[in-house]
């Protein structure tokens, strides 16, 4: 008896010892003076002010996971990790039908993942804001009422969202201080269209504060709430694209199955080019808004960010639905296959318009080449030289009135404010801490006299351009689609409300990577998956940020 009290004792006191020696802690790190004194001409061109922000405590978000991740081994997280880092949903739906994979051990991986790399002074990308204290249990849930059929479902499977996308149980702050306390909320509609096909919301991504329209010339990727979102294939060297930083950023590097992204006019498109995943912005009405926080009912929707097409078409299908309180769902057929016939896609015949400016990137016309040898019918043309005239005002004027719709009716009723000047005066009162670079947007929206019979004509002249600079090519040529680069002509897809897929396409010579956009008309998010799909089994390009492997 007393030998077996003495191996007890034993192991009460190695257990006692490891967690002593082991813990995870999250260091402040102070890395805005590290940035200071290089001279590294892109980090004076971004004029990076803070990175770590003064707001967000990551040893309170892993808290409720101790227990849990202790028992969770390095040696477990490698002999996961061939199984799910880079690995799209059918594949790892897959994993679990065999027995591989349960979904507790890949909610388990990705918490320790995340962990691992936000921990450390030199890795940190700081592109995550918040983690769902519940996952852990959730995903036990969803291991034991598992259903038959998965491999092409979300179910199980931990997504991240933007950090302007309701969820209950976790705070929705768009990045701002104002927001801190916006804790209790309903799921954005997209949100319980998520969990209704079994998807677990893993936690929020960081964003550029207020969605990218909040402070004039400031890094992307900033917000107070969050900190400095940092791009893995060139931390402090390129910039990760915006609004949707975070999202974009936790996906290139394995954070996550997937994550929501939302976009005015290139906040998924510029996020995910930059850095090497597939996003897709549909036509404005295929996705409802509703709970999100916004720029502009005119031009908002949400989208899937993800590491492949296969996955997106996946990720848009459980999002859609008709939404009562999003008018401009009320027509969308729900019923559409993403997936029929998209592993049996060609390219061969479509007919693809290549803007003529675009072949002096030799990138870019390196992989026209490639859909031309292919069988893709390439024509050229010069797009019409038309202005977007009045587009920031559409912008101020639909924030001055959006913005306090959804704070009366899908935010945390416990919050004070009400409107922009509100936000602005809250911001007065510590500035270098809650608005470090200015915020002459917000300032831009209250000072904007514009009526709203004079933003009438401005919307419907704005269309009307977005149109005409598509359509001209697209009728004349009988085009399938535009190529373009990125987010290069976001802002006319914008205002025309057509739908955009950017699949990656290469590196620069830095390691900067490029991606290939494709635009078509309205609720053709069909057809561009079907284009992504088989433009990335000829590219096969996008690789892994070589530090985060």
């Amino acid at each position: 008896m007393k030998n077996v009290l003495v191996i007890i004792a034993i192991l009460f006191l190695s257990i006692s010892c490891k967690q002593k020696e082991n813990p995870v802690v999250f260091a402040a790190f102070d890395e805005s003076v590290e940035i200071d004194e290089q001279q590294n001409h892109e980090i004076d061109r971004m004029k990076f002010k803070l990175i770590q922000s003064n707001y967000l405590d990551m040893n309170a978000i892993f808290k409720p996971f101790e227990e849990d991740l202790f028992y969770f081994s390095e040696n477990e997280y490698q002999n996961l990790l061939p199984y799910i880092i880079e690995k799209d949903i059918p594949s790892i739906q897959e994993s679990v039908a065999n027995g591989i994979l349960s979904y507790e051990k890949i909610v388990l991986f990705y918490l320790y993942r995340i962990r691992k790399f936000e921990s450390s002074n030199e890795l940190a990308l700081h592109s995550i804001i918040a983690l769902n204290p519940n996952i852990v249990e959730e995903a036990r849930k969803k291991d034991k009422d598992k259903p038959k059929d998965i491999k092409y479902s979300l179910y199980g499977l931990p997504i991240l969202l933007k950090d302007n996308v309701n969820t209950i149980g976790i705070p929705t702050t768009a990045g701002a201080f104002a927001l801190k306390e916006n804790n209790t909320t309903d799921d954005a509609f997209i949100v319980k269209k998520l969990k209704e096909h079994g998807a677990l919301i893993l936690g929020k991504a960081n964003l550029s504060e207020w969605a990218y329209y909040f402070c004039d010339g400031c890094p992307l990727g900033y917000s107070a709430v969050g900190g400095q979102t940092l791009n893995p294939y060139g931390r402090k060297i390129f910039e990760t694209g915006g609004s949707s930083s975070g999202s974009g950023v936790s996906v290139a590097v394995n954070y996550a199955v997937a994550a929501v992204g939302t976009e005015t006019s290139g906040s998924i498109l510029s996020p995910s080019s930059k850095n090497s995943v597939v996003g897709l912005k549909p036509t404005i009405g295929l996705l409802s808004r509703s709970g999100i926080v916004p720029i502009s009912s005119t031009l908002d929707t949400p989208g899937p960010m993800t590491k492949s097409v296969i996955d997106n078409a996946i990720f848009l299908a459980a999002m859609t639905g008709v939404d009562n309180e999003d008018v401009t769902t009320l027509n969308v057929d729900a019923k559409v296959d993403y997936l029929k016939d998209l592993t049996s896609s060609t390219i061969k015949g479509k007919r693809l318009g290549v803007i003529k400016d675009l072949l002096s990137d030799s990138i870019y016309k390196k992989n026209v080449e490639l859909l031309k040898n292919s069988g893709a019918i390439l024509i050229e043309f010069e797009p019409l030289q038309l202005q977007l005239d009045g587009f920031l005002t559409l912008l101020n004027i639909d924030m001055k009135y959006d913005l306090p719709k959804y704070l009366n009716t899908y935010a945390d009723k416990s919050l004070k404010i009400k409107s922009i000047e509100d936000i602005i005066q809250i911001n007065l009162e510590d500035s270098i801490q809650r608005a470090p670079y200015g915020q002459q947007l917000f300032e831009g929206i209250v000072q904007d006299s514009t009526t709203l019979d004079e933003l009438e004509v401005i919307k419907s002249n704005l269309n009307t351009t977005g149109k005409q600079f598509f359509d001209e090519p697209m009728d004349s040529l009988n085009l399938d689609a535009v190529l373009s680069i990125n987010n290069y002509h976001a802002g006319f897809a914008a205002v025309a409300k057509y739908p955009c897929l950017t699949v990656p396409m290469g590196y620069e010579k830095s390691g900067e990577p490029i991606s290939l956009t494709f635009i078509a008309k309205p609720f053709q998010e069909q057809k561009l998956l079907q284009l992504g799909y088989a433009f990335e089994q000829l590219s096969k390009v996008r690789k892994q940020p070589k530090n985060y492997k």
